[in-house]
C-alpha cells in the first residue's frame, strides 16, 4: 500500500475520533474552548426577568421569589453549562425549549433542580427529582451534593433529545419523541396535569430559563455558559 493511501487513511480515522469526541455529551465540557460564551451579561442587562426580583453578587445569581430569569435571545441546538448551589428544600429547575415565557410550564421543558436530601424532596416521586426530566424521566442516580455545596450541571439539546451530567457523570437520556401522551409517560407513570402538551409535540426554537425562589427556598447559579450547536 502506498504512503499517501495510508496517510489518507489516518487523516480519515483522526477526523472520525475527534468528531466522535465532539459529539460526545456524557461529559463536562470544556468551557475555555471555541464557541463558549455567558448566557447573561456580568450586570444581568442582556436578560428577560421582573425588575428587582434576580441579583448578581460576586458572580452569583439568585431571586427574591419564584420569578423565572430568562435568556433574551432564543435557542435551538446548545450545550449549557452552570453551576448551582441547593438551601435546604431547594426546588428550582433549568428550562429548556421555552416557546412562551409567561405561560412556559406547558411550553418548555424543565431540568428539575432540587434538595433531594430534605425531608420534603427525598420522598417525592423520582421524576420529581434532581436531575429528572421534570414530570417525565428520572435520573438514573442521585449525583446532586448536599445543600450549601456547588454543583457541576451540563444539558446539551440537540433536535429532540436532552442529555443531563450532573457532577462529573451522565444520569439522564431523554428522547423527547417517546413522549406523545400528555396524560401518561412511556413507562408508565401519570404526567402532573399542568404539562399538557405532550412533549413529544414541543417546539425546540425557545428561550432558556432559571426558575426561582420557589416554596421559600433559594437557589443560586453561576459560570452559566452555552455553546451552539448547528
Amino acid at each position: 500500500m502506498k504512503k499517501t493511501t495510508i496517510f489518507c487513511f489516518v487523516i480519515i480515522g483522526l477526523l472520525h475520533y475527534y468528531s466522535s469526541a465532539q459529539d460526545s455529551h456524557d461529559k463536562h465540557p470544556n468551557t475555555s474552548g471555541a464557541g463558549w460564551t455567558n448566557l447573561f451579561n456580568s450586570d444581568l442587562s442582556n436578560a428577560i426577568f421582573e425588575k428587582g426580583v434576580w441579583t448578581v453578587s460576586d458572580g452569583v445569581i439568585t431571586a427574591s421569589k419564584d420569578e423565572a430569569l430568562w435568556s433574551e435571545k432564543a435557542y435551538d441546538n446548545f450545550i449549557l453549562d452552570l453551576e448551582f448551589k441547593n438551601a435546604d428544600s431547594t426546588n428550582s429547575g433549568v428550562i429548556v425549549h421555552a416557546s412562551d415565557m409567561k405561560d412556559w410550564i406547558p411550553h418548555s421543558v424543565e431540568i428539575q433542580i432540587a434538595d433531594d436530601y430534605s425531608e420534603k424532596w427525598s420522598k417525592v416521586v423520582p421524576s420529581w427529582q434532581c436531575a429528572a426530566i421534570f414530570g417525565h424521566q428520572a435520573a438514573t442516580k442521585r449525583t446532586v451534593k448536599k445543600a450549601g455545596e456547588w454543583n457541576h450541571y451540563t444539558i446539551t439539546c440537540v433536535d429532540k433529545k436532552i442529555w443531563v451530567v450532573l457532577n462529573d457523570e451522565l444520569v439522564n437520556v431523554c428522547d423527547m419523541n417517546l413522549f406523545t401522551s400528555a396524560k401518561t409517560n412511556p413507562d408508565g407513570n401519570e404526567i402532573p396535569s399542568w404539562l399538557s402538551n405532550p412533549m413529544a409535540m414541543l417546539s425546540l426554537h425557545g428561550h432558556i430559563g432559571f426558575q426561582g425562589k420557589h416554596a421559600g427556598a433559594p437557589i443560586y447559579f453561576r459560570n452559566i455558559k452555552i455553546k451552539e450547536l448547528k
